[in-house]
């Protein structure tokens, strides 16, 4: 029914518990409604006073995407190259020759990125954090305006948890 028809029947149930006919009712109509606007008025600018927050927060980030910049390696001495041992060919088979002495394909230095920059870069990566339905991917959502946070945020009250506040 909304706020404004629940408090004025809440009203008129108490004129009813104090003996009020139903003249006296019909007759205190018109005061309830401007009282109850007045007392809907209140409520709305109440809350939107108040300043949420939330104060807990448990929830897995998944990393869509994670960007390295590319990295020097070392080649090992298992990298070959199939080598004709002269222009041309003589009879002899072609040779296997191991490149620059390595043992193991390619060992790749370091890595130390970090987001304001490391010794091989700066690390770029996005991501999100969900709770409720995981939206699979980052371009499932946007918030970034005001029409985004509407659509794909939420803060709840639950009744219980205020209980002692009523």
């Amino acid at each position: 029914m909304g706020l404004k028809q629940d408090l004025i029947d809440a009203k008129v149930e108490g004129l009813k518990l104090s003996g009020a006919n139903d003249e006296a009712i019909q007759q205190a109509q018109e005061t309830l409604e401007t009282q109850v606007q007045l007392e809907v008025d209140a409520i709305v600018n109440f809350l939107t006073k108040c300043q949420f927050r939330i104060t807990g927060l448990a929830a897995n980030v998944i990393l869509e995407d994670f960007k390295i910049p590319p990295q020097q390696g070392d080649i090992q001495p298992t990298v070959t190259s199939t080598d004709i041992p002269f222009p041309g060919g003589i009879s002899s088979p072609p040779i296997q020759v191991p490149l620059n002495n390595g043992t193991n394909g390619i060992l790749t230095k370091d890595i130390d990125v970090a987001t304001d920059g490391g010794t091989t870069g700066i690390l770029q990566s996005t991501g999100y954090a969900f709770i409720g339905g995981d939206p699979d991917s980052q371009d499932g959502f946007d918030v970034s305006d005001i029409d985004g946070v509407r659509s794909f945020t939420s803060v709840e009250l639950f009744r219980e948890d205020i209980e002692d506040l009523l």
